[in-house]
């Protein structure tokens, strides 16, 4: 199956790619090569072998979820470096106008 000028000029227009009139020419064998590549790897012999999707073992190395007591508006502020009623105080970044 061979992909022709005008397939690569579509591919082009779908991705929004301008490609001039000598490089559709070179695109399109270029992607010969690849869907030949891709159609022998199709022709490989893999009865019986599961479809592998990682090349080893992984393990979940997440922590459990638990619920636990918020920290509170107290403790968060007094790591602050600057508080002021009840709140974070920032350095002012906008001029009042």
């Amino acid at each position: 199956m061979s992909i022709t000028r005008e397939e690569v000029a579509h591919l082009a227009r779908l991705s929004r790619l301008a490609i001039g009139e000598d490089e559709l020419d070179r695109f399109a064998g270029q992607l010969d090569v690849i869907i030949a590549a891709v159609a022998r790897v199709q022709e490989v012999a893999a009865d019986g072998i599961p479809p592998t999707t990682h090349a080893v073992p992984v393990t979940n190395v997440f922590r459990d979820d638990t619920v636990v007591p918020p920290l509170g508006a107290a403790a968060a502020l007094s790591q602050a470096p600057a508080a002021e009623q009840g709140r974070f105080r920032v350095p002012r970044i906008l001029a009042e106008d």
